[in-house]
């Protein structure tokens, strides 16, 4: 499956510097078109219909960029953002469950976003509706990054493709080898394929507790916490969680703090 794509950057020579990396490293892509602001960019995007948008979000300001996501209609299309941004803006991406890069290029994330974009084009060509969670988790990240009001939600990227679903009703999560179960207060559940690391970077740090290496849990869903024969937290439900012994000391602190 190949891939048409637009780079999208103010600057001539990022634009030209990633062309160039995308023909000698990603097969799979085929450069359509560049554009160095929004207005360029809609013309564009409108008449060839592409598969993926590298997208510069200071074009000169991050504004811009989300609101030429937002003037598209009829979008069927991934965006793989390309910023300079760190520490918090990687916290929203992770958040919206996006693709990014961050200047200057590694080659190798390059090559895995593309490989991850190709293996989401395959589910949402099955299950189009996955679109509109995408854009929507879109719009989470723009209020996030420009607006600084996190929107409580997150994206989970499951088999099926994307899911957006609130924080406060997610019980607990659980590492499953480089994938992470979540668990619902309604009693679904999802395996995501981001490790529970990234969870533990994203979601909440009011709200959720890493009590051990392979489990995260909500302290609005905790009942108890036992120390008599090991340590372990106890969710609503009788459901018993073991805190690993060099998490006990902050554990009992974050309680203390909850009040």
């Amino acid at each position: 499956m190949n891939l048409r794509a637009i780079i999208i950057d103010d600057e001539e020579l990022a634009r030209k510097n990633l062309k160039l990396l995308i023909e000698e490293f990603c097969p799979d892509i085929e450069v359509i078109g560049e554009a160095s602001g929004k207005d360029q960019a809609k013309v564009i995007i409108e008449s060839s219909q592409p598969d993926v948008l590298f997208l510069d979000i200071r074009m000169p300001s991050g504004a811009e960029g989300f609101e030429l996501l937002e003037e598209i209609e009829n979008k069927k299309f991934f965006v793989v953002f390309v910023t300079a941004f760190k520490d918090y803006a990687i916290k929203a991406f992770n958040a919206s469950a996006v693709y990014y890069l961050l200047k200057p290029i590694d080659i190798d994330e390059l090559k895995i976003s593309v490989e991850k974009i190709l293996e989401a084009k395959k589910v949402f060509n099955e299950y189009p509706d996955n679109y509109i969670a995408y854009f929507r988790s879109l719009k989470d990240l723009s209020q996030s990054l420009l607006h600084n009001k996190p929107s409580g939600r997150i994206a989970i990227s499951h088999t099926k493709g994307l899911k957006i679903v609130e924080e406060k009703n997610i019980t607990h999560l659980e590492a499953s080898g480089n994938c992470t179960t979540i668990y619902f207060s309604d009693g679904t559940r999802y395996l995501d394929t981001r490790t529970l690391k990234i969870y533990e970077h994203i979601l909440n740090p009011n709200l959720f507790f890493r009590v051990h290496k392979s489990h995260i849990l909500n302290l609005n869903f905790l009942t108890d916490y036992l120390s008599e024969d090991g340590h372990f937290a106890v969710l609503k439900g009788g459901l018993k969680i073991p805190v690993a012994r060099n998490r006990v000391s902050e554990f009992v602190k974050q309680l203390k703090t909850q009040g």
